[in-house]
């Protein structure tokens, strides 16, 4: 029976790219080669990347975060993108703390209501994610360490194809319709303040 693509699974995929045998385990990096420890590197720049567009698996909306006693707000490590709620706050992500760019302070006084991006674990993707990024960080990989253009072509086209898939499970999961766009809403003449989350 078929099962969701592993992490392993997705380095050895992306190592079957560029002609280098698939590796047991991904484990420990040290006793890696080369290239599949620097597959692994990639894999995860991309998950990076492609997870910091925000998508509906790994948005999280009206999250409530407290101020510790001196006042600050510290997010935990996987937070790729945070936004208040409230548009009138301004708030800016500072390493791992909140700044507060409407006062010109780290402190703050309340809690604060915001909708934030999460970067999740390999294994805690939808399959569609899991492809995609595989794909991509596939064609990165690819074109760090071979260079080859025929290559690329021939994984851009797979690469394409999966952004499409995930396009689409995005949209089907999300639920959304043309009127939660604002540029939409604006142009068709509807004025009244709309919650896009």
């Amino acid at each position: 029976m078929p099962t969701l693509t592993s992490k392993l699974e997705a380095v050895n995929s992306m190592l079957g790219h560029i002609g280098e045998s698939p590796v047991n385990s991904i484990s420990d990096t040290n006793a890696l080669p080369i290239s599949a420890a620097t597959a692994i590197s990639v894999l995860d720049e991309v998950s990076r990347s492609v997870q910091a567009e925000g998508w509906h698996f790994n948005t999280e909306l009206k999250v409530t975060l407290s101020p510790a006693g001196d006042g600050t707000i510290t997010l935990s490590d996987d937070i790729l993108e945070v936004d208040t709620t409230d548009t009138s706050i301004d708030i800016a992500q500072r390493g791992l703390s909140l700044f507060d760019r409407s006062n010109n302070t780290s402190v703050f006084s309340k809690d604060l209501e915001v909708n934030l991006t999460r970067l999740l674990d390999f294994t805690s993707l939808p399959e569609a994610a899991r492809r995609y990024i595989t794909l991509r960080a596939s064609r990165v990989f690819q074109g760090r360490i071979v260079g080859s253009r025929e290559l690329e072509a021939l994984i851009a086209r797979d690469e394409y194809n999966a952004r499409a898939d995930l396009m689409d499970t995005e949209g089907n999961n999300s639920d959304r319709t043309i009127f939660d766009s604002y540029n939409v809403a604006s142009r068709i003449g509807i004025n009244r303040n709309y919650d896009l989350s």
